[in-house]
């Protein structure tokens, strides 16, 4: 199966942010993995989906916090 990617406006556009903050989340070294290909910003559609798999589960512990 070929790999699907997202450019930064596509995954602005999904997640319903701007474009700036994935730049200045690259910027810190935070947000999903990315690319740089011939100038050019890509995310890899499973990269960003196991981000916010990620996500979803630290905000889940943190409101709920630990069962242990």
């Amino acid at each position: 199966m070929t790999p699907v990617y997202l450019n930064q406006q596509e995954l602005a556009a999904r997640w319903r942010i701007s474009a700036r903050t994935l730049e200045r989340w690259r910027w810190l070294k935070v947000g999903p993995n990315f690319f740089k290909l011939s100038g050019k910003v890509i995310y890899a559609l499973d990269d960003v989906e196991a981000y916010e798999r990620r996500r979803r589960a630290e905000t889940h512990s943190s409101i709920l916090g630990s069962w242990e």
